[in-house]
């Protein structure tokens, strides 16, 4: 007792000194006799924590060393103490794979798997001869771990199933044949010990276990796997009763399968089918449901968050699921209330209207003692609210605020960022928070998501933005960030001449340049710059000329030549639309994209980086941008229109619904410097948009075709890739035959066809047509068939016969579409503009949509076929009977083109839909109304 008393008097942890030199002089101890169990254990602690904790890549021991500690470590076999030969097994696991000639030790250790062995020993002994045995070896122990496998012991079964999976890698076949055996573990009832007495059925980590070795058994069968989480779904699901769903729900019986870790492994693999296998997705969605009354609550939440994490989860599922999780909200378990909400959360970002109900019990969370469930709460709060409901919560956070970390205020002030671009009439007490928390205490990363939540309201809530910049303004007058205080310089040297009052803005912006550091007065120019270009009052750039002219006495040399060209600039107009007034920026996906291949490419630096490679788009196309992250879009997928017409026309967008609805990315930029090579496209000017690529075949046929469509000011070019994946077979003379539907509208101009076309090569066909009336958008749908000579190849020389014979591939037709000639913009204030338009170019139309099952999957098709931008939050329906989507976008003439679009559903009808757009030309206002014809 006095050894452990003095252990227990030393200060700190006893390992803070180990030194690897000492502790391999010390292992002269495993060669004393008699051996003395209490220091060699101490010493193999020693070696298994330098073992645990190195942060080196490179091993602690070297090959040499490893090697005599391995085998002096063996010497200990001798002693029977039980303390001292379970480390012994810890280190030798540890030591081989470092040390050399590690099986000889096998017959030593293979004396302690034995089934008369200490049971005790026995989960150690199988552990560290699965690490010491390899592939070739592995058969002569096949029979002891299946024995191992099948023991009524959990901890040796659990051994030797975990042993398993080690092996598995380098012996599958042998492994897999143990399969009945880890099936028998799934289901068997094992004993564990617990102080010296032997309780049956106590612990089911084996099945755990056994269950996801069978997995791996059988993860290259589908089908095992399906009937594998079939058979043992089945006997776990009727174990309900227990947990909190099923003493809701009713439900008992004893299962075989009892252990909750294993269930919630199998719920895993059963969401992974359903996503991966759209014919076994109603069967394990059904899985997964009942297993939402099982009695373990960890079983309970994790079935409602695979159902939740579904594509395209279907209404009643979702329910289900969020009436499981709502029941947990009033838990007295503080990670039971955080899985739920943070589950809830995590789904209120995709539909926030399924979430809602739940709004009541999260209110009442708001309050929580545990920070974490209280912030999650808001931010669920703040996605599924409605407009009315926001004064209300805005007061609840107020009062929070104050007593979380600035981590938690981050997550919420993101939260209010996205409600404000939801609901921008609620800009007012959402400013409010915002400069008061802006005035707070806080860190860097707290006061700049702060300041971008304010950027944005600036950039797409107009209202706001006269109030939000003498926020701003007041925040620099303190602001201890350099990087803070030039953004917000560069951001008042954009917003403020367009100002009622720009001398207020001049004001403060001078005083940065008398009382900050270089890097801010260097910022504070160039905004001033900007107050003195361009068609303003006199007055005022006078009085900026004068003021620039000071800063020209600068100690800093950048300060001073910012100045210098700022007053050149404002006596040079060409010079400021260069350098002051140009608000275009590089496409930054191109960029980062060009970037990194040209890092990627160490060839690639014998030249400078070419910025002329990367597409110069301008301050609206980056807007659009900008918001589509904000908002968080959501990609939508391809769908067909309703054909029905009591109103009107029928609907159907047709087959490049999928590319033309896709979210606004720099596609155009992409394909540009493609078609610029192209010789024959050099009288076309720059295109003006390009499409998504459009799929015409399926990927498994033999020719595989694939199309974008490009808009010029006077064509239309397609663009087909094709791959031939015959082997030996090539293709020679390779074209594309496009009929349009309305062929007076396009007129052919050429086909740039493939010479040849080898197996496996992709190869690009273009196909140029002339657009009789520019002025005009035609709709019309394409034809296509692919035409050309097949040759076989000697599979030996490699050569093409001769001769071959003509062949043609019908291919599926491709849609030109409304949205292939419009690009979505963005605009502060739909009703201004829409006003500002006038009803001139104004056209209507009205459509019956009876196959769609409801406003949010009509909202998503409407949108997508456009192809413009939903404003003011109306991509969301906020009713399940009436919803406006307001829509702004640009025709690639240059018009601008606005849309309301009213929906109504009724079960008996489905959708009707009554489109208006306006427009700065008829042409483009048609576009818009016949875009779902």
């Amino acid at each position: 007792m006095s050894g452990y008393k003095k252990d227990e008097d030393i200060e700190g942890t006893p390992f803070a000194s180990i030194d690897k030199t000492t502790v391999f002089q010390e292992a002269r101890i495993f060669n004393s006799s008699p051996i003395s169990p209490r220091k060699c254990r101490t010493l193999l602690t020693k070696i298994a924590y330098l073992l645990s904790t190195s942060t080196s890549s490179a091993p602690v021991f070297t090959k040499e060393e490893a090697t005599q500690l391995f085998f002096g470590v063996s010497k200990l076999f001798q002693n029977k103490d039980a303390g001292l030969r379970q480390m012994v097994y810890v280190v030798i696991k540890e030591l081989a794979s470092v040390a050399e000639d590690v099986i000889m030790v096998t017959s030593s250790i293979m004396k302690d798997t034995a089934m008369g062995s200490d049971v005790v020993f026995r989960p150690n002994a199988i552990r560290a001869l699965c690490r010491v045995i390899d592939s070739t070896t592995v058969q002569a122990i096949e029979r002891l771990i299946k024995t191992a496998i099948v023991d009524k012991h959990a901890s040796v079964s659990s051994a030797a199933l975990v042993s398993s999976f080690h092996l598995l890698p380098i012996a599958s076949p042998i492994i897999k044949h143990w399969a009945n055996e880890t099936q028998e573990a799934v289901t068997a009832s094992k004993i564990i010990t617990m102080g010296g007495q032997q309780l049956s059925g106590g612990s089911s980590i084996a099945q755990y276990h056994a269950l996801g070795l069978l997995y791996q058994m059988r993860s290259g069968d589908r089908m095992g796997v399906i009937k594998m989480i079939t058979q043992f779904a089945s006997s776990g699901s009727s174990s309900s009763g227990g947990g909190m769903m099923g003493k809701l729900l009713g439900g008992g019986g004893n299962g075989s399968l009892k252990s909750s870790a294993g269930l919630v492994m199998l719920i895993r693999y059963a969401a992974k089918i359903a996503a991966e296998d759209p014919n076994q997705r109603a069967s394990m969605v059904g899985i997964i449901e009942s297993l939402l009354r099982h009695r373990s609550d960890m079983v309970n939440i994790e079935a409602a968050k695979a159902l939740l994490d579904i594509p395209n989860v279907q209404e009643s599922e979702a329910q289900a699921a969020v009436t499981c999780l709502q029941l947990f909200l009033t838990s007295p378990r503080y990670a039971a209330r955080f899985a739920a909400i943070r589950t809830l959360n995590k789904f209120a970002m995709r539909n926030p209207a399924a979430v809602s109900v739940c709004n009541p019990d999260i209110e009442g969370m708001i309050a929580d003692s545990n920070r974490s469930v209280a912030t999650f709460a808001i931010t669920t709060l703040l996605k599924t609210g409605n407009e009315a409901s926001v004064d209300r919560l805005m007061k609840q956070i107020q009062g929070f605020m104050g007593d979380i970390s600035d981590e938690f205020k981050a997550t919420i002030v993101d939260a209010v960022r996205s409600l404000v671009l939801k609901f921008p009439a609620k800009q007012g007490i959402m400013l409010a928070f915002l400069s008061g928390v802006l005035r707070d205490e806080g860190g860097y990363d707290f006061k700049r998501c702060v300041v971008e939540a304010v950027f944005d309201m600036i950039k797409f809530v107009p209202e706001s933005r006269e109030e939000a910049l003498s926020v701003l303004c007041d925040f620099i007058e303190d602001c201890e960030y350099s990087k803070l205080a030039v953004r917000i310089l560069h951001l008042l040297g954009q917003q403020g001449p367009g100002m009622p009052m720009p001398r207020k803005y001049i004001r403060y912006i001078y005083n940065r340049v008398a009382l900050e550091n270089a890097l801010v007065r260097a910022a504070a120019v160039s905004a001033l710059a900007r107050f003195a270009v361009g068609d303003v009052d006199q007055g005022v750039k006078t009085s900026v000329k004068v003021l620039l002219a000071r800063c020209m006495d600068d100690i800093d040399d950048e300060v001073r030549d910012r100045a210098a060209l700022a007053l050149r600039c404002v006596e040079d107009e060409e010079m400021a639309n260069k350098f002051v007034k140009n608000d275009a920026v590089f496409s930054l996906p191109v960029l980062e994209q060009q970037l990194v291949l040209y890092v990627s490419d160490t060839g690639s630096f014998e030249k400078p980086f070419d910025i002329k490679q990367v597409p110069v788009i301008t301050r609206e196309q980056a807007d659009v941008e900008a918001f589509q992250k904000k908002t968080q879009a959501t990609t939508i997928v391809g769908s067909t229109f309703g054909t029905d017409k009591p109103a009107a026309k029928a609907a159907s967008a047709g087959a490049s619904v999928g590319e033309a609805s896709a979210p606004v990315e720099d596609a155009t930029s992409r394909y540009a410097q493609a078609l610029a090579a192209v010789p024959e496209f050099g009288t076309y000017g720059a295109v003006l948009k390009s499409s998504r690529e459009v799929e015409l075949t399926e990927r498994e046929m033999e020719y595989v075709v694939s199309a974008v469509k490009h808009v010029f000011k006077e064509h239309v070019v397609l663009q087909f890739d094709v791959q031939n994946t015959i082997p030996d077979t090539l293709l020679e003379n390779v074209s594309m035959v496009a009929v349009p539907e309305d062929e007076e509208s396009l007129e052919e101009e050429f086909i740039i066809p493939l010479p040849t076309l080898t197996e496996g090569a992709p190869g690009t066909i273009y196909v140029a047509f002339r657009r009789v009336e520019p002025e005009m958008y035609p709709i019309t749908s394409f034809t296509n068939t692919l035409k050309f000579t097949t040759k076989e190849v000697d599979p030996t020389t490699g050569e093409p016969e001769e001769s071959g014979f003509d062949d043609e591939y019908q291919v599926e037709n491709l849609e030109l579409v409304s949205g292939d000639f419009i690009s979505p913009t963005f605009i502060g204030s739909f009703t201004q503009a829409w006003d500002t338009l006038g009803p001139a170019n104004q056209a209507t139309e009205t459509y019956a949509l009876s196959s769609l099952p409801s406003l949010a999957e009509a909202t998503k098709n409407v949108i997508g076929v456009l192809g413009m931008q939903p404003l003011e939050g109306t991509d969301s329906p906020t009713s399940t009977t009436t919803h406006m989507v307001k829509l702004s976008g640009r025709a690639t003439g240059g018009e601008k083109v606005l849309a309301s679009v009213q929906m109504v559903y009724a079960s008996q009808r489905g959708v009707t839909v009554k489109i208006t757009a306006r427009a700065e030309s008829e042409g483009a206002a048609a576009l818009v109304v016949n875009g779902i014809a």
